[in-house]
């Protein structure tokens, strides 16, 4: 497995070796020991999976407290833009954001340590993405962050006219009025 560090301390691009045949492709997507060695030591505990048209905007989500999550996420099927950003009070890196394509064809993993919000634009329709988390879910915990906040400035490749965005998602404070804590 191929290893890239990004600017933000932390978040791990992770792309596994993959055999390819004409009968299709092989990867270890995850195993516990190879990802000790990386660091990545918390255990597992919850999968996750959503399919999303494109244009759909997903986020900008986090847990709170006790309840953070720790994410691998991998797309299965289409494509998406990946963004993490980072809400770790004392980080030098408060406040700014790393944003990766994930496909299936590129096979790319994102590893997202507890601290931070996450939410992707699927750039393909019927994108399907998975993801592992450490914790569990729990809905007093929910907290996010508006995914068009004009001081994180994330460059979503998705035009205006084209997204999708839930309810709940619109209605999600900046980044300066979110409940981090």
């Amino acid at each position: 497995m191929r290893v890239t560090y990004t600017p933000i301390k932390g978040l791990l691009i992770l792309q596994p070796k993959v055999f390819a045949d004409e009968r299709g492709y092989f990867f270890e997507s995850y195993q516990m020991r190879r990802f000790a060695e990386l660091g990545i030591i918390e255990p597992f505990v919850q999968d996750n999976q959503s399919i999303s048209a494109y244009g759909t905007i997903r986020g900008l989500h986090f847990q709170r407290g006790e309840y953070a999550q720790a994410k691998l996420v991998q797309v299965l099927s289409g494509a998406v833009y990946d963004v993490a950003v980072d809400l770790r009070p004392d980080s030098p890196t408060f406040g700014q954001w790393y944003g990766i394509e994930l496909s299936a064809e590129n096979h790319t993993m994102f590893y997202i340590p507890r601290g931070f919000a996450h939410g992707f634009a699927a750039l393909a329709n019927h994108s399907v993405f998975f993801y592992k988390c450490d914790n569990y879910y729990c809905p007093e915990a929910d907290g996010g962050v508006f995914y068009d906040d004009k001081e994180l400035n994330i460059n979503w490749p998705v035009p205006p006219q084209d997204r999708i965005i839930s309810a709940k998602d619109e209605k999600l404070p900046s980044l300066a009025d979110a409940k981090l804590v």
